[in-house]
């Protein structure tokens, strides 16, 4: 993670939390869960322009300390406003706001189950494949390990309003998620699973329209021949992998949306 300036001091969190937000962002707020309260607070006060790029905002202690939360929901928050481009965090030092020309070039990709709740409809998902393998050569490259290498394989189909949406074909490294084949994945998917336990120091995704395999087109209900958007996404930790998936959508139930913002 790079180093940023840090001409500025971290201002004070105001008594009642919110001193950002009308009524009705307070309302809005609370209905969150707890870590997208944190984040929507802080988020809303990096938008009235509160901590200017380089300034050291409020540390993780102090935060937990004043929402009543755990340290792991105050680093999801902070983690997910990383990602957004919004804040650096610097370990050992603190965190600091982005410098905003970075917000533009940012894409996030985010839970399936949260993106489907976010609408308004219901998710389920289906477990087809859960299991401890030995990577073979395609597997190993995918995930970034040498083949032979011990690795946890799922097979998920995750479904909006009954309809199947998404067919995610996930690679794990035990190393940095031993329990993960103990969760049951038709409560919680990998995605919000893995940021809770193995954060991720880097992501590389690539975004492409093709055909499903056989076995894909099959758990999604469609023809090897029809067009499909495929996201494939590796995620690691200071050059240690954590996991490799593929995401198979149909092109006609699914769309990739973002904001550019100067």
């Amino acid at each position: 993670m790079k180093s940023v300036p840090r001409t500025k001091s971290a201002r004070s969190l105001p008594a009642d939390g919110v001193r950002t937000a009308g009524a009705a962002g307070i309302r809005a707020a609370s209905a969150l869960a707890p870590f997208e309260q944190v984040k929507h607070y802080l988020k809303s006060r990096l938008a009235a322009g509160e901590w200017t790029p380089g300034t050291l905002m409020p540390s993780e202690a102090e935060l937990v300390q004043h929402f009543g939360v755990s340290r792991m929901t105050v680093n999801r928050a902070l983690r997910e406003l990383q990602l957004e481009g919004l804040v650096d965090r610097v370990q050992g030092v603190g965190t600091f706001a982005a410098q905003l020309h970075r917000v533009s070039s940012s894409l996030v990709i985010r839970d399936i189950h949260e993106e489907i709740v976010s609408r308004g409809h219901t998710h389920h998902a289906t477990v087809h494949l859960a299991r401890e393998e030995q990577a073979g050569a395609q597997a190993a490259q995918r995930l970034g390990v040498v083949a032979g290498t011990r690795i946890f394989h799922t097979l998920i189909v995750h479904y909006e309003n009954g309809v199947a949406l998404q067919c995610e074909d996930r690679y794990v490294n035990p190393e940095c998620a031993p329990d993960y084949l103990a969760v049951d994945f038709t409560q919680v998917t990998p995605t919000h699973y893995l940021l809770d336990v193995a954060p991720l120091w880097e992501a590389h995704f690539s975004v492409q329209a093709g055909l499903p395999g056989a076995r894909e087109a099959k758990l999604l209900g469609l023809k090897t021949s029809d067009p499909c958007l495929i996201v494939s996404r590796r995620t690691s930790n200071r050059g240690v992998p954590i996991t490799q998936a593929r995401l198979v959508h149909p092109a006609g139930h699914y769309q990739i949306e973002g904001v550019f913002k100067p």
